[in-house]
């Protein structure tokens, strides 16, 4: 189709991917050489993609290697209508606008916390400090597992997305799947306990309510209920650790629009929002194509895979107004950090608090903070993420 290069693995291509982007949107979709793999990059674009799940499918085939025992049972995420709506009706009213926003107090006490910590010793790394613990501690409260076991789900965590997206360009090596089935495995044992203490003794925590519904029978199995409390538990601090971190990067990196938000804090939303756009937590979405059609002027086959890069979508200047400037005052912003669509992010309203939260008590705390090295950040292990996992800053006590 072009002579378009895009290795989505390489790494000077993941730490600054825009304008790889725009050659990208230029050229509206690329066919990826011997792989039954479609990108596209247009925000107009993936929004058809996404809003459609009768012709692009969130359930994809069993990778070559995967045996029936490795193919879990439909989640959240890799399901369609009606079976999504069934599974997202379980644990929806836990996450709506009203109910995060009663967790605000508890959010900012957390928050707080880390930060009394952190500004003891001033130099730390602010993924342990602050970006990392606060989300992972939120999600396991709301679900109902203990405190204390925070640095477990996030070894599990960083263990199941550490080859999230690689299966999209190439088949799983043995040694991929035999790390999957050992990650489940520990975190099926784990949740197992769990959940049998909450068959004893319900308690008001998520968790309680998904065991009565698989003690209903109809509403949930126990593979069910398991697949929900690892993509909860993922899916829960995965995303906004990144968020958070690149939040407090993307400040240092436009000074005058950090200056701005410290002395007008009504203005924090509005910048988590442009983070949201301008470095994406999350860089693709993909789908697989249920019948043959065409997309973009090209022909796609059942069983296809397209990737609507959201990263590239929310950089379009057919939309946004200068898009490779940060504007933290920006006023159209209809960016598709949490997709769109059925599969619009359950945690959206979550996250967003999440890292209004963490930029405001930072803010508040702190007079200053800078990176202490000049070396590059180490990424994150999963292309599907633009992260970092390390970011060594000195705080400044306020």
């Amino acid at each position: 189709m072009s002579d378009f290069a895009f290795n989505p693995f390489d790494e000077a291509t993941r730490r600054d991917p825009f304008a790889t982007y725009a050659r990208g949107r230029e050229l509206r979709v690329h066919r990826h050489p011997g792989l039954p793999v479609v990108s596209i990059f247009r925000h107009a674009d993936v929004i058809e993609v996404l809003r459609d799940p009768t012709v692009f499918s969130s359930v994809f085939p069993p990778p070559p290697g995967f045996g029936p025992d490795d193919v879990p049972p439909p989640n959240m995420l890799g399901s369609d209508p009606p079976e999504h709506e069934r599974l997202r009706g379980l644990v929806n009213q836990a996450f709506t606008p009203k109910i995060v926003r009663r967790l605000e107090p508890r959010m900012e006490e957390i928050a707080e916390s880390l930060l009394d910590d952190a500004l003891q010793r001033r130099r730390v790394d602010l993924v342990q400090a602050l970006t990392y613990p606060l989300p992972v501690t939120v999600i396991a409260e709301i679900i109902g597992v203990p405190a204390e076991d925070g640095p477990r789900f996030k070894h599990w965590s960083d263990e199941l997305v550490s080859n999230l997206g690689s299966g999209l360009l190439g088949p799983p090596t043995a040694e991929q799947i035999e790390h999957n089935r050992k990650v489940v495995s520990e975190l099926g044992a784990y949740f197992e306990t769990l959940v049998a203490l909450r068959r004893q003794e319900p308690r008001e925590d998520l968790l309680s309510g998904l065991v009565a519904a698989e003690l209903e029978g109809s509403k949930l199995s126990f593979d069910e209920l398991l697949q929900m409390l690892i993509l909860l538990l993922v899916a829960g601090n995965e995303t906004t650790t990144t968020l958070i971190g690149n939040t407090a990067l993307t400040l240092l990196e436009h000074p005058d629009e950090l200056a701005r938000v410290r002395a007008e804090p009504e203005r924090i939303p509005s910048a988590i929002e442009e983070v949201l756009r301008f470095c994406s937590p999350v860089q693709l979405d993909p789908r697989c194509a249920a019948a043959d059609t065409e997309l973009c002027g090209e022909k796609v086959a059942k069983g296809e895979i397209v990737i609507s890069w959201l990263g590239a979508a929310n950089r379009d200047p057919a939309v946004f107004r200068e898009p490779d400037r940060f504007d933290g005052a920006r006023k159209e912003n209809r960016h598709l950090a949490f997709g769109f669509g059925t599969h619009y992010c359950l945690g959206a309203n979550l996250a967003r608090l999440e890292a209004q939260i963490a930029l405001r008590v930072l803010l508040r705390r702190t007079r200053g903070f800078r990176l202490t090295s000049a070396e590059p950040l180490p990424l994150h292990r999963s292309f599907v993420f633009r992260s970092f996992t390390r970011i060594p800053v000195e705080l400044e006590p306020a």
